[in-house]
């Protein structure tokens, strides 16, 4: 364990910066920042032979930081959703946003594999655009065994998911959707928490707490979702259970993931007004740390040079699928406002 502590350090300390920049340049979520901050960190020792030692003694850390504070960081996500603001939306539109998860999951699935990318890069890059990016792919690649797989969905969710907080508005220019129409689109259509506030942002406080309920209830659909691909994992591997008792591979994911059973348990108590009001600010700031740390790592785990040479294929099919997401969560705006 104690190899750990220096890569958990810096990762904090990781935290820390992805902040303090967010104070100067809010336009980008802190979150986002995080991801970024971890990438650059790795890459730029990378580029010092010296500093090659340095990097592999944090990376015990921030793999750690990846894997084991990503799933605590999801539990404390489940603070922050209350069934009360979802009933707001009315069914319908409750409707419409699930049933778009799922053609959002389907439609990047598609193209990822059309796209032809390797592993399990298609399921995670598809959660990740379907539900909540960076923190989906963690939770996911977490339930199915396959972090390995993560660190390319999640630098190209991060990538789509900033390019959004800017396209969206400036498309709007030409659209001409109002306050409350443009939330529901952000929230339906941009990735990450942090990235739909700032989308939302930029329209006004009615934008914003619309875009922001729409983003919850895409969510809440987090715990389904990885419990499926748990499921498809364990029948995956059942299928060739002697393959895998013979090498030692292959082991199954339990089918409820325990830290997805934690964030159906923390929704219900804040749902259930179990949980105090004056402890939800303090409860955001464990989430905010224990996830900005996670994708601190994840970012870490992110090279460049792999993602501009052998990630071409996956960035094009992450920018094919990010416009095809932004069209058809458009065409059901439409449905929700139809004047």
């Amino acid at each position: 364990m104690h190899q750990n502590v220096p890569g958990v350090i810096a990762a904090a300390v990781g935290v820390t910066c992805a902040f303090l920049v967010h104070q100067l340049v809010p336009a980008i979520p802190a979150m986002t920042w995080c991801v970024i901050v971890g990438m650059l960190a790795s890459n730029v020792m990378a580029l010092v032979p010296a500093n090659l030692r340095f990097r592999d003694l944090l990376t015990p850390g921030m793999s750690f930081s990846g894997k084991r504070l990503m799933r605590w960081g999801i539990v404390f996500l489940g603070f922050q959703l209350v069934f009360a603001d979802i009933v707001q939306l009315g069914g319908l539109s409750v409707a419409l946003i699930v049933a778009l998860v799922a053609v959002a999951f389907g439609l990047t699935y598609g193209i990822s594999k059309l796209f032809r990318l390797p592993g399990d890069e298609p399921f995670l890059l598809a959660s990740g655009f379907a539900i909540c990016g960076a923190s989906a792919i963690g939770a996911v690649s977490h339930a199915r065994g396959t972090e390995k797989d993560a660190p390319l969905p999640v630098g190209l969710v991060t990538l789509c998911g900033t390019l959004a907080i800017f396209v969206l508005p400036a498309l709007n220019g030409f659209l001409g959707l109002s306050p409350q129409e443009f939330g529901w689109w952000a929230g339906a259509s941009v990735h990450d928490v942090g990235q739909v506030v700032a989308t939302g942002a930029t329209l006004g406080s009615v934008a914003l707490s619309t875009a922001v309920v729409v983003k919850l209830v895409r969510v809440l659909t987090l715990a389904p979702v990885a419990t499926l691909g748990a499921l498809s994992v364990r029948r995956r591997n059942s299928t060739h259970a002697s393959e895998a008792t013979s090498s030692g591979a292959g082991k199954m994911p339990p089918l409820v993931p325990l830290f997805i059973a934690g964030f159906i348990a923390a929704f219900a108590a804040r749902s259930l007004g179990l949980v105090p009001e004056a402890a939800l600010p303090f409860l955001k700031i464990v989430q905010e740390v224990l996830l900005g740390s996670a994708l601190v790592g994840l970012g870490f785990g992110i090279n460049l040079r792999t993602l501009f040479t052998s990630g071409a294929k996956s960035t094009a099919a992450a920018l094919t699928a990010w416009c095809a997401l932004m069209v058809v969560s458009l065409g059901a705006l439409r449905l929700v406002f139809p004047n």
